[in-house]
This record gives structure tokens, C-alpha cells and sequence, in this order.
């Protein structure tokens, strides 16, 4: 059941989207637009209160709830700035704005770039392991081994992203010379 909601939250969190930015940028509607966009953390809270009573009403813990907070980690962290990504690019198709900014692609600034992200991760696995430690509370008695188990991934994936981003500061990229001229 947490698995099929985690999709529901997921799909309901793309046609949120789009419903919004399309309202916005084909109909003009901007209030309704930020009404529709305001209603993305809603998912999120409608799974995390499922999964706290499936775990209340006796649910064994299992991967299922270690995704679900996986999930609401991810989407704390990356939801406003997927949202905000997006809105750049349907202003700049569907209203004839001006071309998004593109993420820096060398020297300190990708370098700058790429730790914003991690730590954006890191801001996901906190609260991802916050979640899963509050669900172990909750549980009290019983195998919450599955949820330790997520609580390791997530930091894992952080840790992991942190390396990948170090490698950006510790091997800066730097632009291609052309005519004498640096693109950087």
C-alpha cells in the first residue's frame, strides 16, 4: 500500500505541476497557479501520515516505510527547486521569456554549483534519517532493523554525492581556449 501512494504522491506531484505552470503561462492565471503549486507539500504530508498509522495500526517496518521517508527527503530538498526550474523553462516557452540560466560549466563556479547540490542532498538525508529515527521511536518494540537499514542509505547517498562534488573543487574543469579568449 505505501509503495502504490509513494507513486500516487510522485504522479500527483508532476500533474501539480503541470496543472500549475500551465495555468499560469496558458490561461494568465497566476493566484490559481500558486494555489495549485501550494498544494504540492500536501502530498507529501498526506504520505507521511499514511505511513505513520500503517505503522501504528501494527504494520511490520519494512522497506516500504524506509522509501516512503527517502521520498519525503527528496522532496523537501529538491521539490521547490524542481519547481522553480521548470517555472524558468515554461516561462521561456510558453511566454516568451527570457532562456533560463544555465548551471556554470567550469572553474569554481561549477565547483559552487555542484556543493549547492550536495547539500541539498545532505538536507535530504537529514531529513529522511530524522523521519526514519522518529518512526523507530514510534514503533517502539520490534524489528526496526529495515528502518536503520534506510537511515545507512540515505547517508550513504550523501556521502556518496559529497565525494562526486568534492571531485568538482579538487579537479576544477577549465573552459576550452578559443581565439585566445576563455569561456569561464
Amino acid at each position: 500500500m505505501i509503495v502504490g501512494l509513494i507513486v500516487a504522491c510522485e504522479a500527483g506531484f508532476w500533474v501539480l505541476l503541470a496543472a500549475g505552470l500551465a495555468v499560469r503561462y496558458l490561461l494568465g492565471l497566476r493566484r490559481t497557479s500558486v494555489a495549485l503549486l501550494l498544494c504540492e507539500p500536501l502530498l507529501e504530508v498526506v504520505l507521511f501520515v499514511v505511513t505513520a498509522i500503517d505503522l501504528r495500526n501494527g504494520a511490520e517496518p519494512s522497506w516500504e516505510h524506509g522509501l516512503a521517508a527517502l521520498y519525503i527527503g527528496f522532496t523537501v530538498a529538491y521539490g521547490h527547486y524542481t519547481i522553480r526550474w521548470l517555472d524558468g523553462h515554461a516561462a521561456h516557452r510558453l511566454a516568451g521569456g527570457p532562456p533560463p540560466p544555465k548551471p556554470p560549466r567550469f572553474g569554481l563556479p561549477r565547483a559552487a554549483h555542484e556543493g549547492r547540490l550536495w547539500l541539498r542532498t545532505l538536507l535530504a538525508a537529514t531529513v529522511a534519517c530524522a523521519l526514519l529515527q522518529g518512526a523507530i521511536w514510534f514503533v517502539g518494540v520490534g524489528d526496526t532493523s529495515s528502518l536503520r537499514a534506510f537511515q545507512w542509505v540515505a547517508l550513504r547517498a550523501a556521502g556518496l554525492h559529497g565525494l562526486i562534488a568534492l571531485t568538482y573543487l579538487l579537479r576544477l574543469k577549465r573552459a576550452p581556449v578559443t581565439q585566445g579568449r576563455s569561456d569561464g
